[in-house]
């Protein structure tokens, strides 16, 4: 594909088409509400069935294929990627909004998440064991479960559907992947660089849409697994469709995150984490900093170098070098935050900086929300306890050690926990007593590396771990074989 035009269709068995139906709807750029990026298929469940036929049907051969000669073709898909690094990233900025120095970071970690599962391909495998009887041998390996549904969201539209799409097909799987509507011209472009890089028509499928095409997935009966990033509601959805078929489920959840910085902390390093934890990507991520529990006798301490760097950090036009925030995603978004700040100081919570909707100059026609720190922030209240998804930080005084990992345990979710200290004790303890899934001391709280596991606790996850050998217990099951051979 080289038009624009062609870019606007859902691909499936190999041929890109309009929705069954003819339906489309508008794709805009958050930063500017006017620019309308283009028009996508609004697709039906028969266009989720169609992909799904087609997957089903590719996937004896694909299989076959073996893990090694899917690895080169993954490998070949890692270098086109680096080789259009640059455009993927400007379109992730145009319809995602994060700044383009953020999109081009992300567009880095789907190359480098490509590369490593690319060398999987070699070294995923079972066991040899012994036998119990003379020329015997007893095997086990894994196999891939079928066909798979990814569905993915719009906050990372491009390191999300990799870190999906390429263990599902490495590990023999065919897919549909069903991206979030307002990020569906970046999975266009995944899906094509895939196609050049020698993924076989059915194999991979996009279908656009939103709730229609989506709900068809997560029910057809041939769908084997179903991986998913996104809210909470949805994955209890998508959890409760799967189960009467036994279907596996990959989900990952919400997140309300908290950075505990005790007294004896390094305080520079740890207000240029928590400002780079909460405002990176205007907050729209799931590993975000959304709440720092720190001890109070340092407090204000904290709080004054937080509100120095907040002030520097300047809005704008998330394409612009010197852009360090962009606008949230959509006027939804934005309300949502609104609203969370609103019933926040409603319930005491003192605004110390932002707080309303930012909209001098270019900034008019964008969904641009000011940076916002609040203090006097109850532990239970809303605004500690439900995610926000967008730049809002939400400070909370705590006695001690053990008051603050008390309130850092005690919302539903568990992504990500963090700590500042120059304890090794207490870093250790912290370690051991966090109710999350991926940790950090004296730095920054937002995810991991690209080759260790991504993943959550209690509310946050469920199944499988993402970005690490860990994921193949997803992707694939185990067959035990005992072999004699007779004298």
């Amino acid at each position: 594909m080289n038009s624009f035009d062609e870019l606007q269709l859902n691909y499936i068995d190999g041929q890109w088409r309009p929705a069954s139906g003819g339906a489309t709807f508008p794709n805009t750029n958050p930063s500017d509400a006017g620019d309308i990026i283009g028009l996508f298929p609004d697709s039906s469940a028969q266009d989720a069935f169609d992909a799904v036929e087609a997957a089903a049907k590719a996937g004896r051969q694909w299989e076959s294929l073996g893990s090694i000669k899917r690895g080169d073709i993954l490998f070949a898909a890692a270098e086109i990627l680096a080789r259009r690094q640059e455009e993927l990233a400007r379109a992730v900025t145009r319809e995602q909004g994060k700044c383009l120095r953020e999109s081009l970071g992300e567009a880095q970690r789907a190359v480098d998440i490509l590369r490593y599962v690319a060398g999987e391909g070699r070294r995923i495998s079972g066991s040899t064991l012994p036998a119990e009887e003379p020329r015997s041998v007893a095997l086990t390996w894994r196999k891939p479960i079928g066909v798979v549904a990814l569905i993915t969201p719009w906050n990372f539209p491009l390191a999300i559907p990799v870190w999906k799409m390429a263990p599902a097909l490495l590990s023999g799987c065919t897919a549909v992947l069903k991206p979030s509507p307002l990020a569906p011209h970046t999975a266009a472009l995944l899906v094509e660089i895939f196609t050049e890089a020698g993924v076989p028509g059915g194999v991979l499928n996009l279908v656009q849409g939103d709730r229609a095409p989506g709900e068809a997935l997560t029910s057809h009966p041939e769908v084997r697994g179903i991986s998913f990033t996104g809210s909470l509601g949805v994955g209890l959805a998508i959890q409760s469709a799967a189960a009467p078929r036994l279907a596996r489920t990959q989900l990952e959840l919400g997140g309300k995150n908290a950075v505990i910085v005790l007294a004896d902390a390094d305080l520079d390093l740890a207000a240029d984490a928590i400002v780079h934890g909460a405002f990176g990507q205007a907050g729209q991520r799931c590993s975000a900093t959304s709440r720092v529990v720190v001890e109070e006798g340092v407090r204000e301490d904290l709080v004054a170098r937080i509100l120095g760097r907040v002030a520097e950090l300047r809005i704008g036009n998330p394409i612009a070098e010197s852009t360090r925030l962009g606008p949230v995603v959509n006027e939804d978004r934005l309300d949502a935050c609104l609203q969370a700040i609103g019933r926040a100081r409603q319930e005491g919570a003192t605004v110390r900086t932002g707080g309303a909707r930012a909209v001098s100059g270019e900034l008019a026609n964008g969904y641009f929300m000011e940076p916002t720190v609040l203090t006097d922030v109850a532990a239970d209240s809303e605004l500690a306890t439900e995610e926000v998804f967008g730049p809002v930080l939400a400070v909370i005084d705590a006695n001690n050690f053990d008051h603050a990992m008390g309130i850092s345990n005690s919302v539903k979710y568990g992504m990500s926990g963090t700590i500042f200290t120059n304890s090794r004790t207490r870093a250790y303890d912290a370690l051991q007593q966090f109710e999350a899934g991926m940790l950090h001391v004296n730095r920054p709280g937002v995810g991991a590396w690209p080759h260790m596991p991504h993943m959550g606790a209690k509310l946050s996850q469920y199944g499988a771990p993402e970005c690490s050998p860990e994921t193949w217990d997803f992707y694939t099951e185990w067959r035990s074989a005992c072999i004699s051979f007779p004298a």
